[in-house]
């Protein structure tokens, strides 16, 4: 049949309450009591694998699979490198920006990884508890909110670097930008706490004993029809929009404030306008699949799935496109707007070109 025999019943506990409310279930049973066959069991799963594979055709998915690893390798490409290099500089670690840089790539990094491991997990058909999901939920959950609020502590350094210069050092030290550091990655933790919590409840009290631990999957199959997990995750994502609303006000103020100042105007002008539109467009970027998620969420508490396909779709699609995109960017849209990292990755990939100084004679 093409498929194990655990993750077919991982299917069938995990889709049960849309397949018995669609009508499906009732089609199938009298398709295969129709059929001359010695198992009509068998015959009612060989009919729920063709409706599987009819939801999601393969040659489909495996294009949204690719996703998420060419982010990976993207962000594999540049962010070691940067890393690196500010780790290894003395000077660097002396500074806040490049700290609150660090800290944001590498939870991109840490993100992109996990996320490529769970779904090529996923792709082989592993099954894990639901102790196991959650904890692949938890971790995921984490380290996008950290990156999500070093974002924020970056558009406060740049902020305070910008508006207030003479008292920037008083106010934002090193050493006080490495506790905030540690209350990033505090608050990051006890963020997803919540709905991941629901999430194993919910499954405790089903009859599932391994799941397919996938996203899309879950968001579809199993926030959808648990209603305290519709409002931890849209808490959740609401407070996400709102973090990225005031980043985006940052930016905002920083331009007007900045707008009639000389760095808008001559040969720094072009530079200033491409960091702002970077800025601007990885803001964008991430604000969008939120977007989604939300108006998803507020479909499913008031109609739930309506049409199980079509939401399918949607969820791979904010999962492994949406929200992978900002995050396989921001090396290239944070990193090399600074000219000592681009420098180095220029040079480190061999791309930098050497200008021969000719000796006078």
């Amino acid at each position: 049949m093409g498929l194990d025999k655990d993750l077919i019943l991982s299917l069938l506990c995990a889709f049960g309450n849309w397949y018995n409310s669609s009508g499906q279930a009732e089609r199938h049973i009298r398709l295969s009591t129709e059929t001359n066959t010695s198992d009509p069991f068998q015959r009612q799963v060989e009919l729920f694998i063709n409706e599987w594979y009819i939801f999601l055709p393969s040659h489909h998915t495996r294009l949204l699979q690719v996703c998420p690893i060419l982010g990976f390798m993207a962000a594999a490409l540049v962010i070691p490198v940067i890393l690196a290099n500010i780790l290894t500089r003395p000077q660097m670690r002396q500074e806040t920006r490049y700290l609150l840089l660090a800290n944001a790539l590498l939870s991109d990094l840490l993100f992109m990884t996990m996320y490529m491991l769970s779904m090529c997990v996923n792709a082989a058909g592993v099954l894990m508890s639901e102790w196991a999901c959650a904890t692949v939920f938890f971790l995921l959950g984490m380290l996008y909110s950290s990156g999500i609020f070093s974002t924020k502590a970056i558009v406060l350094d740049t902020s305070l670097a910008v508006l207030a210069p003479l008292r920037y050092f008083a106010l934002w030290p090193v050493s006080r930008t490495k506790r905030a550091i540690v209350g990033i990655w505090a608050a990051s933790v006890v963020f997803p706490a919540g709905s991941v919590a629901v999430y194993v409840w919910y499954h405790g009290t089903g009859p599932c004993s391994l799941h397919i631990c996938s996203a899309p999957l879950s968001l579809v199959l199993t926030v959808s029809l648990s209603t305290p997990l519709q409002m931890s995750m849209l808490l959740s994502v609401t407070i996400i929009l709102l973090i990225l609303l005031l980043v985006f006000s940052g930016y905002v103020v920083l331009y007007w404030r900045t707008r009639m100042v000389s760095v808008w105007r001559g040969e720094h002008s072009s530079r200033a306008k491409g960091t702002f539109l970077a800025l601007y467009l990885h803001v964008f970027l991430s604000f969008c699949p939120f977007l989604v998620l939300a108006i998803e969420l507020l479909l499913y508490c008031h109609h739930g799935v309506q049409d199980l396909r079509a939401n399918l779709w949607v969820s791979l699609v904010v999962c492994n496109l949406l929200l992978v995109l900002p995050k396989a960017l921001a090396p290239y849209l944070y990193g090399l707007r600074y000219r000592e990292l681009r420098a180095v990755l220029l040079t480190f990939y061999g791309l930098k070109k050497h200008s021969a100084v000719t000796p006078l004679m």
